[in-house]
């Protein structure tokens, strides 16, 4: 299987080549439009702040790429949020569009409310093909200080301070604000599962 990981500067790209690598799979990594196209599956995994992924992402005409893929794609933490409508983060960013959510930073309510969010929640309301195999209360693992509220393409849910996304589907494309890669057992067959489908 050809996987292509999108190449935009994000941070933590290693865990998710490490993972695709255990599974026989050696993913490119790769702002090529062409190559992005071509690939079976696309992940657009990472870490960082979303004004900046952005920015590169439109000089390079990547926005325009992602959202005319095909395949089946896979936003896993900022992935996720950029393939959201809008996010607050670094004074206000338009992201990609493809979920019809915004993107907001948690709020603490309380002293004990931690942000960022970081550490094992567990998954509930999972309804997508995604999580085949997984069952309702599964752990997965989660580093983030923004999220996306739970909206019409909601496919999991978890909690931190509020109810929210844990995971998001329209289309072909697919996103979870937890580490997948990072997420033990469940992890790995939620991956597997996106290759599958």
């Amino acid at each position: 299987m050809n996987v292509a990981i999108v190449k935009y500067n994000a941070g933590n790209i290693k865990s998710v080549d490490n993972t695709l690598r255990r599974f026989g799979i050696a993913p490119v990594l790769t702002d090529n439009a062409e190559l992005l196209a071509k690939a079976d599956r696309v992940l657009f995994p990472g870490q960082g702040e979303a004004s900046g992924a952005m920015r590169y992402l439109k000089e390079r005409r990547l926005d325009e790429v992602i959202r005319n893929l095909r395949q089946p794609v896979l936003g896993i933490c900022i992935g996720q949020q950029l393939m959201c409508r809008h996010s607050d983060e670094g004074g206000g960013t338009d992201c990609l569009g493809i979920f019809d959510a915004d993107v907001i930073r948690f709020a603490p309510r309380k002293h004990e409310d931690k942000v960022p969010a970081m550490g094992w929640n567990s998954l509930h309301g999972l309804a997508s093909p995604l999580f085949a195999g997984i069952s309702d209360g599964e752990f997965a693992y989660f580093v983030h200080s923004y999220y996306a509220p739970v909206c019409e393409s909601t496919i999991a849910t978890t909690e931190h301070i509020v109810s929210y996304s844990a995971a998001l589907n329209k289309d072909n494309f697919y996103a979870t604000q937890f580490h997948p890669e990072k997420s033990g057992s469940t992890g790995e067959k939620i991956l597997k599962n996106f290759l599958e489908l």
